[in-house]
């Protein structure tokens, strides 16, 4: 048995009754604590078990990973009422909430990562002719110092936007 393995324990194998249950470990401000649900919630990418989550309280980390995981499906769905409804519903929580939690991403990570959610957001509401929400969601992104992976970044996209009005 390897060192992880004595210290974790080990997720191979059969359970050895039913009564076995296999515990998950993750690591959150440099400590090694027990997954919770709304870790295990986020990394199985069952819409329904993850909006489950979504109002319960985690680490801030986890929070943000929840959200953009509902974000990405719903958004691939967005032709869908019911699906553009939640998407816009969850990406306009996720953008509220995100100033607080940019400090623990860049704590837990060593940098800010690139956060999908504010460009899907500013195309969507772009596309659904709301276009001063859209340039809102940019500016926010701007102000947070988010890069949307195009040359132009956001003050581009902000740009293509108020041609479109």
């Amino acid at each position: 048995m390897g060192f992880i393995s004595k210290i974790f324990g080990s997720n191979k194998g059969p359970l050895k009754n039913a009564n076995e249950i296999r515990k998950s470990y993750i690591i959150r401000d440099g400590v090694s604590i027990e997954a919770d649900e709304r870790f295990k919630a986020w990394v199985s990418s069952d819409l329904g078990r993850m909006l489950e989550q979504l109002p319960k309280k985690g680490h801030p980390v986890d929070t943000h990973f929840l959200y953009l995981n509902i974000v990405e499906q719903t958004y691939k769905q967005r032709k869908n009422p019911k699906m553009r409804e939640l998407f816009k519903k969850v990406a306009s929580e996720h953008v509220s909430r995100f100033g607080s939690l940019v400090d623990p991403l860049i704590k837990d990570m060593g940098i800010l990562p690139r956060v999908p959610t504010f460009q899907y957001l500013a195309t969507v509401y772009t596309e659904d002719g709301e276009y001063d929400k859209a340039i809102q969601v940019c500016e926010k992104a701007i102000e947070i110092g988010l890069q949307d992976g195009t040359k132009s970044g956001f003050q581009g996209r902000i740009e293509r936007i108020r041609k479109k009005m």
